[in-house]
């Protein structure tokens, strides 16, 4: 019998899951197998799993999980050097040229377990069946526009935390951007008619700042593009990979310019492919931006589980997407999931 085992995730600030308790009944009605661990973070509770069938494992113990089981998890493991003996099913963030997911993959070497990345669960033309994506446009604007009114505040954008529906979200940033003494700033999406770019496109017209939207036409001619430094806020929504121009050089920022907040929603910095090398590390919830230039003032945002700040919202949306194929995990040979293993072995030489 398939054994699906869902990881608690143990990535601070990190509360969505990729399985509703309502879909996990309907692996179970598949014959299907599915165990549960306890976490003390996740956004949906316990109980709704037990209650579908569940096994219910303790937080962390899927390292002694049985060997056949299929590990399923959203962000990293641990980077605890261990061998990866499993099957995993997660964001492995290791096939794009990042500097940590080479370590990542030398573990499952070591172990003979596989990666399933979720990133390159794709259909049979290529697209992705499942991504946070719309998610993280939304919160990636959102704290970007924090970061921008802190900026008219004279300060730099704090912490950041958990809401319990975007309608909060919003409320919240609503009152920010009205208490200043500023008018509505405006932004260009790059990666507008994606998913993520979407998401970033809905948050900014929720709160009544004017949107450039650009895709793939607007950016064929290669970059730098110095519209970009027209606009208070950049919001980069692209997928990083071979070929991708850079949008914002090293330069810009000496260089005159608008621009003072980016959001670097698609958050590759140590990718060899970041199409914004005016950084060099992830932000976080305590430190949402990295002050990158003093004259004028020019913050990053680059937070790499931004859907987290709406868990109930985007691990609803993202279970629903990805239920058709968990449902097929009977066939991992084929599908979805063959063609994820053919890109992982692609990459273990």
């Amino acid at each position: 019998m398939t054994h699906l085992w869902v990881r608690a995730e143990q990535r601070p600030n990190e509360d969505r899951v990729g399985l509703t308790p309502e879909g996990a009944a309907a692996l179970i009605a598949r014959g299907i197998e599915v165990t549960v661990e306890e976490s003390s973070v996740r956004a949906i509770p316990i109980d709704g799993y037990s209650a579908a069938g569940c096994t219910i494992a303790a937080e962390n113990s899927w390292p002694q999980a049985p060997r056949d089981a299929i590990i399923f998890g959203l962000k990293e493991l641990p980077e605890d050097g261990t061998p990866l003996p499993h099957r995993h099913i997660m964001f492995g963030h290791a096939f794009k040229g990042q500097h940590s997911g080479k370590e990542l993959l030398r573990r499952f070497k070591a172990g003979g377990g596989t990666l399933y990345d979720l990133e390159y669960l794709v259909d049979e033309a290529g697209r992705r069946v499942a991504a946070f994506g719309y998610w993280a446009g939304y919160a990636g604007a959102a704290v970007t526009l924090k970061a921008w009114a802190a900026q008219q505040r004279g300060g730099i954008c704090g912490p950041v935390g958990v809401y319990p529906g975007k309608d909060a979200l919003l409320s919240e940033l609503g009152g920010e951007l009205d208490a200043l003494d500023a008018p509505r700033p405006r932004a260009i999406v790059i990666g507008a008619l994606g998913r993520v770019g979407t998401g970033a496109a809905d948050l900014c017209e929720a709160l009544g700042v004017a949107v450039t939207k650009w895709d793939m036409a607007e950016t064929a001619g290669g970059g730098p593009f110095p519209e970009i430094l027209e606009h208070d806020l950049f919001l980069n929504c692209i997928f990083a990979r071979p070929g991708t121009p850079v949008f914002v050089p090293k330069s810009a920022l000496t260089a005159p310019r608008r621009l003072s907040a980016i959001g670097d929603v698609a958050c590759d910095p140590d990718s060899d492919y970041n199409p914004v090398p005016i950084y060099d590390r992830a932000t976080t919830w305590e430190a949402p931006v990295l002050r990158v230039a003093e004259n004028p003032v020019l913050d990053v945002m680059a937070i790499d589980n931004l859907p987290s700040m709406l868990p109930v919202e985007s691990s609803q949306d993202f279970a629903a997407q990805l239920l058709p194929s968990l449902l097929t995990l009977d066939a991992l040979d084929t599908g979805v999931w063959g063609r994820a293993k053919a890109t992982f072995d692609s990459h273990m030489g």
